[in-house]
């Protein structure tokens, strides 16, 4: 073999070994589940059922109808939206909270796939994300009309045009959010339909639709992590409601 050769193999060899191993920490340094949201999947209460299956973990509430598929934000702890979707679930929506490889929904933004097939009882069906999940959840419904009722973005937007589809959509944010472009949020106001619903939680920031803890670069909140978890999940039980 040439020296010229041996010379070209090493230095490739060396660049996989640095995208490898830069590529590993990228994705190992994530936001976890805090204290609050390992309780939400540990504490048992009347009329919800917590039911782990392969990468999906569903909240089961009584006889439901209606069904929601949440991707979670990009380097976040799949678990930490756990008190979001029980609330959700409490208030008569079937939940599948998808977890994703690395913690990133862009890596597998076809998760969904297959999952409705698992709850033929279910009538309409939602998708939803937050943050970079959001966003991947719009593209899944984007290629998916038919399949789904609505969209539900939390501090969010959809890069796909939906304005021919007959999605409904809900859109939240916090008034304090500091990690959602604002700019790219107003740029991509245009593909949502005209109907959309919008709701900014005043005093909410972008890291509190999950328990995760603070984020780095977003706002101060205004409220705690309770209250805006709650008032999402009031806000999606009353959209889907309508």
């Amino acid at each position: 073999m040439k020296k010229t050769t041996k010379i070209l193999l090493a230095v490739c060899l060396t660049v996989f070994l640095v995208i490898g191993i830069g590529g590993y920490a990228y994705v190992s340094d994530y936001y976890h589940a805090d204290e609050i949201a390992v309780e939400a999947m540990t504490v048992k209460t009347d009329g919800v059922q917590i039911e782990q299956d392969r990468n999906v973990i569903w909240f089961v509430p009584e006889k439901p109808t209606i069904g929601m598929i949440f991707y979670p934000g990009g380097k976040v702890e799949y678990t930490a939206y756990a008190p979001l979707l029980r609330i959700c679930a409490e208030q008569g929506i079937l939940c599948a909270l998808v977890q994703m490889p690395g913690n990133l929904a862009v890596l597998d933004a076809g998760a969904a796939d297959g999952i409705q097939e698992e709850h033929p009882e279910i009538t309409a069906w939602y998708m939803a994300g937050h943050s970079l999940g959001g966003a991947m959840a719009a593209n899944y419904a984007a290629a998916h009309p038919e399949d789904f009722d609505g969209l539900i973005l939390l501090a969010a937007y959809s890069t796909k045009d939906l304005t021919q589809t007959p999605l409904r959509v809900l859109s939240v944010y916090g008034s304090e959010d500091g990690v959602m472009s604002r700019e790219a949020y107003e740029k991509n106001r245009a593909n949502l339909p005209a109907d959309t619903t919008e709701l900014v939680l005043n005093g909410g920031c972008h890291a509190q639709f999950g328990s995760y803890g603070p984020q780095e670069g977003d706002g101060v909140p205004a409220i705690s992590g309770e209250e805006q978890v709650r008032k999402t999940a009031d806000a999606i039980s009353v959209f889907i409601g309508q």
